[in-house]
């Protein structure tokens, strides 16, 4: 084999195995994190509005919200990894979800959304502290609400289901962070506008949901697609068909979620 035939080879298989990397901590993408933290502005109360921009200044939810990944380019930051996931057991109930989350010291996705909101809380934070909680506090709580951050510890949440999304190699937790949502062509302002009807009946239940209801949805979610899908699926369009209302809901409570934790926050 000549030198340009073997360097051609190691090229495709580098392109490969990044192909197949493992992205726990990255969920719904960028314009996934965008559609929550835009609905979630139009859930807000006087206060919280007055309050997020007390923090915030001019930069929008919307904008805040992918912060949280956008910092994994910075070394300093590597602590944030364990942050965006929890990772759950298949066969859970709901208390049994429940108390994994009571007992469970590790830093993940719920306990860290808890300790930003006490940072927010807190009148003795700083305001850099208070900037980075608030920023951190949206993007987790998108995390939280994308049911492959609610998968299971031994595939990596989804990253070592390989399927083929289109024809394309893939795997179950990209397809949920970002190849469903793409699929629908629509930027993260039109997204909301098409989907942000939540009924009266789903309102009164999710503003009355604690965080631990909205990580055993997501889990609930979580095990609908395991159950659906099978290592080496070849994903396309009846996929979308199937599970296009469940992405869309799922967006929809993180919304929600987001908003009635700053509703109380600032009340």
């Amino acid at each position: 084999m000549n030198k340009f035939s073997i360097s051609k080879t190691i090229k495709v298989i580098a392109f490969a195995a990044i192909a197949y990397m493992p992205l726990n901590a990255s969920a719904w993408g960028m314009l996934g994190h965008r559609i929550v933290g835009q609905i979630a502005e139009s859930h807000l109360s006087a206060k919280a509005r007055k309050g997020v921009k007390g923090i915030l200044g001019n930069e929008s939810l919307a904008m805040a919200s992918n912060w949280g990944d956008f910092i994994k380019s910075d070394p300093a930051y590597n602590y944030l990894y364990n942050w965006h996931f929890v990772n759950l057991p298949g066969e859970l109930d709901q208390q049994g979800v429940f108390s994994f989350l009571d007992s469970d010291k590790e830093a993940n996705v719920y306990n860290k959304t808890i300790e930003m909101i006490s940072v927010l809380k807190n009148k003795q934070s700083t305001t850099d502290q208070k900037i980075l909680a608030m920023r951190l506090l949206v993007h987790l709580v998108g995390d939280l609400n994308q049911p492959m951050h609610t998968a299971r510890k031994e595939d990596l949440g989804g990253n070592k289901v390989f399927v083929t999304w289109f024809g394309e190699k893939s795997n179950l937790h990209r397809v949920w962070d970002e190849s469903l949502i793409e699929y629908q062509q629509l930027s993260y302002t039109e997204y909301v506008a098409a989907i942000n009807f939540p009924t009266t009946q789903q309102l009164s239940t999710w503003k009355n949901n604690s965080l631990k209801d909205f990580v055993y949805g997501s889990y609930q979610a979580c095990n609908k697609i395991y159950a659906y899908t099978k290592p080496e699926d070849k994903l396309s369009y009846k996929y979308n068909f199937d599970f296009v209302n469940m992405l869309n809901e799922q967006l929809l409570k993180g919304g929600v979620c987001l908003a009635n934790i700053l509703n109380d926050i600032y009340k």
